[in-house]
């Protein structure tokens, strides 16, 4: 892969400028470190900030300040309806229709509420399959979910883990897995692209198989959302949730999305019912029974967090602007950059930087997870210290993501230039 590309300031530069999206870098506020723009790489844990984010939550605040509660109907943005303006871009950005997707809550309340509605275990069809090693709160949420059915997750939690001596799943092998659990089977839940290895897994494939034996599909689009091209509604999943303040960009703890496909809409499904879920037509007349909304709406349970949510407003705008699937397209030429260089810097060096992240764009986004064999922690603490911002995951793991809607190729060859300076320094320490 290396040959591909020429590591060099000069062809970083080209790149740069044949790009069509360059011009959203200066939309967005950077880390400085020694006068300039740090190397940001972690967009997989927290987006920078939208230079228009503090415009937006100064319009909500002014309105406050000007209407009180009649900001709920006078505000220029109506705070009311507030969650409504966010629909439509919610909806090109994960493939779905609209009255598929709401703005709501946090990820992982969003995953418990649909799982009351989803894991519905009945008979021997008790299990949920999930890859070993989730993010830990999608463990602590499906066992805890079990257990609120009397049951026990050492016999119905079923967690996939890679054949021997290698780091990440292969599809083949997930999809026996649903064929054998077949009618045991209750649900199959997998983040859309794992938070250590950063592979990204095929929801279509998975989602046939496990509708095949009669099980449903869900998915934490926590790394996926504003990363993969997704096309939940064409890919039938049962439904999906999702933070915004990583690939998103709507700011630490931003307000998260929810998916359930249009089949479900108007089934009658069980759930934690609240009043924003109820039809609006007829909230305020506080009925006691409860008329959930035929949309993905009818999951809510509580009024707009607006300040969140005005933030995520910008940033919704922005990827309509500059499309999911050019976003895509850079995103798959900018980490193929990215992982020739840490194959370049470790065959410079003769040291073995594992890129445990699949080469096949099919299976990543923009993460890659490296194996630093032998420096570990002190390579990560010394990147860090040169204005490398990337990220460390136990045990042994470096993260790096350069994001295509702020990041660059020159990024790329800056990162190549000190992570070559630090290896040669642990070169020599070791020597």
């Amino acid at each position: 892969m290396s040959a591909t590309f020429q590591h060099t300031a000069e062809y970083a530069r080209r790149m740069d400028e044949q790009d069509p999206l360059r011009a959203f870098r200066d939309e967005f506020l950077f880390p400085q470190h020694d006068g300039r723009p740090a190397i940001y790489f972690t967009g997989n844990s927290l987006g920078l900030q939208p230079k228009a984010a503090a415009a937006a939550l100064k319009q909500e605040l002014d309105d406050w300040a000007a209407f009180g509660v009649e900001g709920h109907f006078q505000a220029k943005h109506p705070w009311y309806s507030y969650h409504e303006e966010l629909t439509a871009g919610t909806a090109r950005l994960v493939g779905a229709l609209p009255e598929e997707v709401v703005v709501m809550n946090q990820l992982t309340s969003n995953l418990h509420f649909l799982l009351v509605s989803f894991y519905r275990p009945a008979g021997k069809r008790v299990k949920i399959l999930c890859e070993q090693r989730p993010f830990p709160s999608d463990t602590y949420a499906l066992a805890s979910q079990i257990r609120f059915h009397g049951l026990d997750p050492k016999d119905a939690l079923v967690e996939m883990t890679p054949r021997a001596g290698e780091h990440t799943l292969r599809t083949t092998d997930i999809l026996d897995r649903i064929a054998e659990l077949d009618d045991t089977l209750a649900l199959v839940l997998f983040g859309g692209v794992n938070f250590y290895t950063g592979q990204a897994f095929d929801m279509r494939r998975i989602t046939e198989e496990a509708h095949r034996v009669g099980a449903l599909a869900g998915y934490d689009l926590a790394h996926a959302a504003g990363n993969l091209h997704l096309q939940l509604h064409a890919w039938e999943a049962d439904f999906a949730c999702w933070c915004s303040y990583k690939y998103l960009n709507s700011g630490p703890g931003g307000v998260a999305g929810a998916f359930v496909h249009q089949r479900h809409l108007k089934a009658d499904l069980p759930r934690f019912a609240g009043w924003w879920g109820h039809d609006k037509a007829t909230r305020f007349r506080m009925a006691p029974e409860f008329s959930p909304m035929p949309t993905a709406e009818g999951w809510q349970v509580s009024n707009a967090p607006v300040l969140p949510m005005a933030v995520h407003r910008v940033a919704l705008e922005q990827f309509d602007r500059a499309g999911i699937e050019r976003l895509r397209a850079k995103s798959e030429q900018l980490t193929a950059y990215l992982e020739a260089t840490v194959r370049h810097v470790g065959a410079k060096h003769d040291v073995r930087l594992e890129v445990i992240t699949p080469s096949d764009t099919a299976q990543r986004g923009c993460q890659l997870s490296i194996l630093a064999h032998g420096m570990g922690r002190g390579l990560f603490d010394q990147l860090t210290a040169r204005g490398v911002f990337v990220d460390w995951r136990e045990p042994n793991v470096i993260r790096m993501a350069p994001v295509p809607l702020y990041n660059s190729f020159e990024d790329v060859f800056r990162c190549g230039e000190i992570l070559s300076a630090c290896v040669a320094l642990n070169v020599g320490m070791n020597a």
